[in-house]
């Protein structure tokens, strides 16, 4: 790929975003604004939003590289980060927006009544934000070193800058536009490409290259378990996503949060077709990308691989633009929720301490990013998933839909959740990759119901600490709000 293509396709994107987010701030005033866009996102354009924050980089470059790994085992990662999102319509969306919070922290206390619950719900979040940035730096770190020559960290440091500019210009009614923007770009960067290289290779009359083998870790008892702990963590981690779960309080009503949930299906179903498309074509065309070690930029290389010229180029130009677009919209929406938790924790709740906060929220897992190697990254982003299912999940699933949870119970379960995960992650990574036995490498099939577990008997033991409030909070989180009376 020639450098300045790629170049050229990072600088137009960055300026996209930043022009975008500072019309945001024209109409960003209050802090209702700020912090969810004072509940006025209607359900289309909310679902272009979630969709646009959802599809990170796992999804845009590690999906694919991926399936050309591993073939059909790899396909558990599009079906579980799809399906992860009905059990959001079927158990979450409409609640949590009926509870009128602004942060996930909001909504612990609220149904909790406690200070603590609060603050221990407040570091789960920071900690999972934390965690799944530095795959998206990761990704602009292996997307900008491919596409121009440039230094890894100039690709982190770009994502990091410009996502500071836009979340504090004016927060999240700044980005809601963003994000709606850059999920159309996101599909068109891989839609187009991969239908212009079927079409290519249709007219060539192309034959495909020996078939890679099959990943022999996804076979046996071990790739069973894989499978299922990966899919126990895609399911119950969506549910737990504090970036995902800040959208639902931008719905004016609960019905609307259901009907975005919805569409967001639609959306992330018709995206995930061209990821594994690229996944299946690099497989038959491009098999010496996965030797070389280079699978995570399958989708960056294959224009220019299966196409070349000029128009390979202009193809190269769209998926980068869309790649940068994916870590940009990711890393803006993970900003933005945590820097809601942070600014009313730390700073008051103000505009001001808004914008302290995302820069605080941006800046300190940049230093992770530039300490540490890129991991495979849908990978990464799974077990960011399992510790999300582990702490957040629990908590959030038994608070809306059991009366018998106590502020004890809650917070025994995010430390028991956190721990066993968090554990099984550093042990396994400081094993080394295909090192760490399968329980370790895919913790969530253990560590979700444990952390279940406990929430529940620690619960029932301090029954008597079941919040006063609990009747209230609960009628209004399952009571469907009245339809507000039009005008004829």
């Amino acid at each position: 790929m020639n450098p300045a293509v790629g170049l050229f396709a990072f600088l137009a994107v960055s300026i996209a975003t930043a022009a975008i987010g500072f019309y945001g701030l024209r109409i960003s005033r209050t802090t209702g604004d700020f912090y969810v866009a004072s509940r006025t996102v209607p359900p289309w354009w909310n679902a272009s939003a979630i969709g646009g924050e959802y599809l990170s980089a796992a999804s845009f470059l590690g999906v694919a590289g991926l399936i050309l790994l591993s073939g059909t085992d790899a396909l558990w990662f599009p079906v579980g980060y799809t399906a992860g999102y009905l059990m959001l319509l079927l158990f979450v969306a409409a609640p949590l927006r009926r509870s009128g919070a602004y942060t996930i922290p909001d909504f612990t206390e609220a149904r909790l009544d406690s200070q603590l619950v609060r603050r221990v719900t407040s570091l789960m979040v920071v900690a999972v934000g934390w965690l799944y940035i530095v795959p998206q730096l990761h990704g602009a770190a292996l997307a900008i070193r491919i596409t121009t020559g440039l230094p890894s960290w100039v690709g982190s440091t770009a994502v990091v800058v410009v996502v500071c500019l836009t979340v504090a210009a004016g927060g999240m009614r700044s980005i809601t536009f963003v994000q709606a923007f850059q999920y159309w770009l996101k599909l068109t960067a891989l839609a187009v490409p991969v239908m212009f290289v079927l079409l290519v290779l249709a007219g060539n009359g192309t034959q495909p290259q020996a078939p890679l083998p099959v990943n022999p870790t996804g076979q046996g008892a071990a790739g069973a378990y894989q499978h299922i702990s990966l899919l126990v963590a895609l399911l119950f981690g969506t549910l737990g996503l504090p970036h995902v779960l800040v959208r639902f309080y931008t719905n004016p009503d609960g019905q609307s949060a259901r009907r975005t949930t919805l569409i967001v299906l639609g959306l992330l179903s018709v995206f995930y077709l061209f990821p594994t498309l690229s996944g299946a074509l690099g497989r038959m065309f491009a098999p010496e990308l996965a030797q070389s070690g280079q699978a995570d930029a399958l989708v960056l290389l294959l224009p220019g691989k299966l196409v070349g010229g000029m128009a390979g180029d202009l193809l190269s130009a769209l998926v980068v633009a869309g790649a940068f677009a994916a870590f940009l919209s990711t890393t803006c929406g993970l900003v933005v929720s945590l820097s809601g938790v942070i600014s009313q924790d730390l700073f008051g709740g103000s505009v001001r301490g808004f914008r302290l906060a995302a820069v605080l929220a941006a800046v300190v897992p940049l230093g992770f990013a530039l300490m540490t190697d890129t991991l495979a990254l849908a990978g990464s982003v799974g077990l960011v998933f399992a510790f999300t299912a582990s702490t957040i999940c629990p908590l959030l699933l038994l608070g809306i839909w059991w009366r018998g949870l106590t502020d004890a119970g809650a917070i025994a379960g995010m430390l028991t959740g956190a721990l066993l995960c968090g554990g099984a992650m550093v042990v396994g990574t400081l094993m080394g990759p295909g090192n760490a036995p399968a329980w370790l490498a895919q913790p969530a099939a253990w560590s979700v119901p444990a952390a279940f577990a406990v929430t529940v008997t620690v619960s029932i033991i301090t029954k008597n600490r079941v919040p006063a409030s609990v009747n209230r909070v609960m009628s209004r989180l399952h009571v469907p709000e009245r339809p507000v009376a039009t005008e004829r």
